[in-house]
């Protein structure tokens, strides 16, 4: 099997451009993982290419394109021990609406993008996730983690939440969100815009892989600005033992706590 590691993506997927209408177009290999159908060698014979056309240009950054995956992870790919992720959904209910992509990044500017069309049996990712060796980077970890659990049926752990580090620190704002923290921490405007879409579509658009990949390019810078605040305002512990204690506040909101503090009087 051909191994897969980020500092081969460039194997992977290439950009090509359109030589009569100038516009872009985006060439994602995109990967089956499920158990290989009689006839087929290996995972060389499941994967196949999409063109997708990228209105206005080249990507808005410097980073290379998403890898877009259907239903698991390589197993033998290398993201390192510090890992950004990120979900999509149909909606704000993990009862209801279900998951639909994990988004992961090493730190190294390659945003690798999970489809889940098929079920849920992903064991590499699901590995992945649930490595104690491996800490993962998350802007509001809560949702997310419960989201995983409810649908990988997995404990996401150890975590660390770029949301929750925010709020201990910048307490001279009320401004948390991803966009914020992005454009204040790193200096870069990212679009929120496809944040509403479909993400249950058999086929996701360019604006929705290039929005995805987005929640996780920049969680490894905000979170060496934000560990910096924290030791300078000593607060550490304080985050640490939020993080902790994440898994089990997504539990409790899968099991009806959401919506009560079971802390107030």
């Amino acid at each position: 099997m051909r191994r897969v590691r980020a500092a081969q993506v460039a194997e992977l997927v290439d950009a090509l451009v359109s030589g009569t209408s100038g516009r872009k177009a985006l060439k994602v290999r995109v990967f089956s993982w499920a158990p290989i159908a009689a006839g087929m060698r290996g995972p060389a014979d499941m994967w196949h290419c999409i063109r997708i056309p990228l209105r206005g240009g080249a990507m808005a950054n410097e980073f290379p394109p998403p890898i877009l995956y259907r239903n698991d992870l390589p197993a033998d790919i290398d993201l390192g021990s510090v890992i950004a992720v990120d979900t999509e959904t149909m909606g704000l209910n993990p009862h209801r609406d279900r998951l639909c992509l994990v988004q992961l990044c090493s730190g190294d500017g390659q945003a690798h993008l999970v489809q889940l069309v098929d079920g849920y049996d992903a064991p590499n990712l699901k590995a992945l996730l649930a490595d104690p060796n491996r800490l993962k980077l998350f802007h509001f970890a809560r949702f997310d983690i419960a989201a995983i659990k409810a649908y990988l049926g997995i404990v996401t752990t150890p975590v660390y939440c770029t949301k929750i580090a925010s709020r201990l620190v910048r307490t001279f704002t009320d401004r948390h969100g991803l966009k914020d923290l992005v454009r204040d921490l790193v200096g870069v405007e990212i679009s929120k815009q496809q944040q509403s879409s479909d993400w249950g579509a058999e086929t996701l658009t360019p604006e929705q892989l290039k929005y995805a990949a987005s929640d996780v390019l920049y969680l490894h810078a905000m979170r060496a600005k934000l560990d910096e605040m924290l030791a300078r305002e000593g607060r550490v512990a304080y985050a640490q033992a939020c993080f902790d204690f994440l898994p089990t506040r997504a539990s409790l909101d899968l099991a009806g706590w959401d919506e009560i503090d079971i802390f107030a009087h």
